[in-house]
């Protein structure tokens, strides 16, 4: 039976995985681990919470000795690592933090992994779940596409922790033989986003009539994938991708920001029955980010025609679903915006510590 730990598990594209694992492998125990930093949300798996394969940990990955006996008591014979800080602008202004979650909570799993399983086995795996960004930029109108085999080129401090983070997963499987896998995946979208990356905060500033801020002019293109596809690939990769393999998941879905804000609007203008045009009034141009990379774009030929996996929703199918949540899920939006989701932990999980 497996004991799979999955970190961040309360993050945005954490919920989706550690839900998925949960329902469809009721004979495997699953862990998650998160800090609950500002992102981590225990509501959004209210669903599962209650299940019997199912515990939680409020644990920071930065703690060696907190993990550790975590590692003890679980005895994991797998990770999944989602944990991390992952917001572009947040780490221009706090890159330390950034090293400290991204780096050096990925080195503190690696080394208790190393010591907790065997030399060389093959019935673990270490799956680190990375970005896109790691990659670079790429130029505008180009053919060119991110493949497992592109050189790393971070130009954020985001983009360099998780680079760094990756580079310290390789070098565990070359030196110990640790038993690994890594995915880079394109922007994620739907459900359960923190309303700060664009397409949320795109939507909740519809909803209010607020400003939609877009850096510089908007023609920055990022390719997006539906958060649900991400987890349906996680769990292929894990499941039959083969040790030491690197796997990119795209969604095949590039578009320009300024078009996919427009997209947004209009589709949001349908669903809150207003005249077509009225949202993008809204759509304000700002001073553009720090080193704000051109072009994002995953070429995922080889997790289709080695895996079989393919991205099940459109771009706007996705966009549809994505704002019918937010739309039908406004206490959600209430108490992420007040900050009183923050109580979910206490009320559920305030007496859970690692060493009771």
């Amino acid at each position: 039976m497996k004991r799979i730990l999955i970190t961040g598990g309360a993050g945005f594209i954490g919920t989706h995985v550690v839900r998925l694992f949960v329902k469809k492998y009721p004979n495997y125990k699953i862990l998650n681990l998160d800090a609950l930093t500002y992102a981590g949300n225990l509501s959004n798996l209210r669903d599962i919470e209650t299940a019997s394969n199912y515990s939680f940990y409020n644990i920071d990955i930065t703690k060696f000795e907190e993990l550790k006996l975590i590692f003890d008591k679980f005895q994991p014979t797998d990770i999944i690592h989602l944990a991390a800080e992952s917001h572009v602008d947040r780490s221009i202004v706090h890159p330390m933090a950034f090293a400290q979650t991204n780096i050096m909570g990925t080195l503190n799993l690696l080394e208790l992994a190393r010591q907790f399983w065997k030399e060389n086995s093959k019935s673990n795996t270490f799956y680190q779940i990375s970005t896109d960004e790691v990659y670079g930029t790429l130029p505008l109108n180009s053919p060119l596409l991110f493949s497992e085999h592109t050189a790393y080129d971070p130009h954020s401090p985001y983009a360099a922790s998780k680079a760094s983070a990756d580079h310290f997963v390789r070098a565990y499987s070359n030196t110990y033989g640790l038993p690994i896998k890594i995915s880079n995946c394109s922007n994620n979208y739907g459900p359960y986003q923190f309303p700060e990356k664009l397409i949320p905060l795109t939507i909740l500033n519809i909803i209010n009539n607020k400003p939609i801020p877009v850096y510089g002019n908007g023609l920055n293109v990022r390719d997006w994938l539906w958060v649900g596809d991400h987890a349906s690939a996680i769990d292929i990769i894990f499941h039959q991708g083969k040790n030491g393999q690197t796997f990119n998941i795209g969604g095949s879905n590039e578009i320009a920001n300024i078009d996919i804000v427009k997209l947004l609007c209009k589709i949001a203008d349908q669903k809150l029955g207003r005249v077509l045009g009225t949202s993008e009034k809204l759509i304000t141009f700002i001073e553009d980010r720090k080193g704000h990379d051109l072009r994002y774009a995953i070429d995922a030929n080889k997790i289709k025609f080695e895996l079989g996996w393919t991205p099940s929703q459109t771009l706007e199918e996705g966009l549809e679903k994505t704002v019918d949540w937010y739309l039908e899920n406004e206490v959600w939006l209430d108490e992420v915006i007040s900050g009183t989701y923050k109580n979910y932990y206490q009320q559920q999980y305030k007496s859970l510590n690692p060493k009771t």
